[in-house]
């Protein structure tokens, strides 16, 4: 594995982060009702740090392997999705909205594991805590549509 490969792809682990730290859970996180398996709030950036960072590495080995187009472009199209979420969650308070791009992310994760399996086996293998991740995720904002109903829903004319 390359190192500067490496290091490209956890630059663009870090900016997807980087939208986290841009809108962050805040007051109206702390504010809704959430699913009995919520973690602590500690987890998440601890959780995204390791995710992250085992992407980036599994990236470096499909990046030098023959055949790496469409895992590549698959993993370039995740990483892409996975900027779009907190914007749209906690930054517009969209918890429907999102629930299509942590649905899309978590396809699309699945799918770059599938592809980078063939090509490297342990790129495939660290790719798996993301997706079990994004399942959690997955339900925790599905979680936050049921228990907090007219939550990001805009307000009609008779209301």
């Amino acid at each position: 594995m390359d190192l500067v490969v490496f290091t490209v792809y956890l630059l663009a682990c870090m900016a997807a982060a980087a939208t986290g730290s841009l809108f962050p859970p805040g007051e109206w996180w702390k504010s809704l009702r959430k699913p009995w398996f919520t973690p602590p709030d500690i987890v998440f950036p601890l959780a995204w740090m390791a995710i992250y960072t085992m992407s980036a590495v599994a990236a470096a080995r499909v990046a030098d392997e023959t055949g790496n187009a469409l895992p590549m472009a698959l993993w370039a199209l995740q990483i892409a999705l996975n900027t779009l979420w907190s914007p749209v969650f906690f930054g517009l308070h969209r918890p429907r909205a999102s629930v299509v791009i942590v649905t899309s992310l978590w396809v699309t994760v699945v799918a770059t594991c599938v592809a980078f399996f063939p090509l490297d086996p342990v790129a495939g293998w660290l790719m798996v805590p993301y997706i079990v991740w994004l399942t959690v995720a997955s339900g925790l904002n599905i979680g936050v549509i049921i228990l907090n109903p007219n939550e990001g829903r805009a307000a009609t004319p008779a209301e």
